[in-house]
């Protein structure tokens, strides 16, 4: 590395074995800021109290942190008063209090709910649960860029639903969703309308009100926070005046105005708060340099490689998501060979399972183009001589792969 300006690799170089892979898959998680840890340490050692104690200083120093964390998280997300956030262990817990905690409230009303084939598993996972207790679902097919038919979707509603839930930003191809559409469409006909937007916070504006959204999940450890910690955005009244109700799933002490008891992670609370706030300081900023690096990535890789496609929509996507399939170089091959990077080839939550993606399957895309998929997170810590290395090793495996296979 001497002799290059800043100590910079050349492209296409060997990390050495003491060296951490160079980190690209931060739609999995991305590493917790420095001045996020700076801001949850006094919770940690000095203000340690528990938020629910109401009788001695320590308590209240806590709650008062957290009312402080839930009044920024709740301006973040545009919504109208702070106790319309509830905290939870992460999005995925959110996405099972909304979506169950909402058909359970209306059981008497309805049994139905609309979502799409490409939703993230602690969506479908939890929608196919409620399926086994007699609710219908309807999952809504999309196109080749991973956009659901807002004419489809309207139709899907019916007299007994009670739930959209679409996600505002894919977490494999990097598709959004026009949340403002959808909302309107739910307004309408006066369903609710969940969005996961574990991916989209932090990344690109999110406003409640102005995009109709009824309940909103997400999580700090997708922004820059710490794991362990996320909310559930829930509308206190419906558009229609009535109150916005939702199941507890957990019952202990009736904590998060009855939604979700639990002791409240104080220290990951404030932690979170900062992360989002750190995040929206230069939003635009970091979008347009996170989309110029994706943007280069992807021409390196084509000018390197014959064969490179792409999954998913070429405009209308997530700053720094980019899905490409290697024609002839099978995904976990082509990862195995390359420990030097961190890539996947999908949902951190749904790797664990053999079978090819679902939100590929969904596009139209074949067996063994998607076997072929490499899901690219670039971040806040992603550089040029990053993506310039990435793509070299990438291309270097890739003709090794190919020859071998002949």
């Amino acid at each position: 590395m001497s002799g290059r300006p800043g100590g910079e690799r050349p492209p296409g170089a060997a990390r050495s074995r003491s060296e951490a892979p160079l980190y690209l898959d931060h739609h999995a998680t991305t590493p917790v800021d420095p001045r996020v840890v700076d801001a949850m340490r006094p919770f940690f050692e000095v203000d340690f109290g528990n938020a629910a104690s109401h009788t001695h200083r320590h308590g209240w120093r806590a709650e008062a942190a957290v009312e402080l964390a839930r009044e920024s998280l709740a301006g973040a997300l545009g919504a109208a008063d702070p106790r319309e956030v509830v905290f939870t262990s992460g999005a995925t817990e959110s996405d099972n209090l909304a979506i169950k905690g909402v058909v359970e409230a209306g059981a008497g009303r309805g049994d139905h709910v609309v979502t799409v084939a490409t939703e993230h598993p602690a969506v479908l996972d939890t929608c196919s649960a409620l399926e086994k207790r007699g609710v219908r679902v309807t999952r809504l097919g999309v196109d080749a860029e991973g956009q659901v038919d807002l004419d489809a979707l309207a139709a899907a509603i019916e007299e007994r639903t009670l739930l959209v839930s679409v996600m505002a930003a894919n977490s494999e191809i990097g598709a959004l969703a026009p949340l403002e559409a959808i909302g309107r469409i739910c307004q309408e006909r006066d369903v609710l309308f969940h969005t996961d937007a574990a991916q989209a916070l932090g990344r690109i504006p999110l406003d409640v009100e102005a995009q109709g959204v009824d309940l909103l999940s997400c999580s700090a450890h997708k922004v820059y926070g710490p794991k362990g910690v996320g909310l559930l955005y829930v509308r206190r009244r419906r558009r229609s005046g009535a109150r916005l109700r939702v199941a507890a799933q957990l019952h202990g002490g009736g904590h998060e105005r009855g939604m979700r008891s639990g002791t409240l992670p104080v220290p990951l609370i404030v932690g979170f708060a900062r992360a989002v706030e750190l995040a929206l300081a230069d939003l635009q900023g970091e979008a347009k340099r996170l989309r110029e690096l994706c943007d280069r990535l992807e021409a390196r890789l084509c000018e390197a490689i014959p064969g490179v496609l792409r999954n998913g929509p070429r405009e209308d996507r997530l700053p720094g998501n980019l899905n490409l399939s290697f024609e002839g170089a099978p995904a976990d091959a082509l990862l195995t060979q390359c420990p030097d990077l961190a890539l996947s080839t999908g949902s951190a939550c749904s790797s664990a399972r053999p079978e090819p993606s679902h939100v590929l399957a969904a596009l139209g895309l074949s067996e063994a183009r998607s076997r072929t998929a490499i899901r690219f997170g670039i971040g806040r810590g992603t550089r040029g001589e990053h993506v310039e290395h990435a793509a070299a090793r990438l291309a270097e495996e890739v003709q090794r792969l190919r020859s071998a296979h002949g």
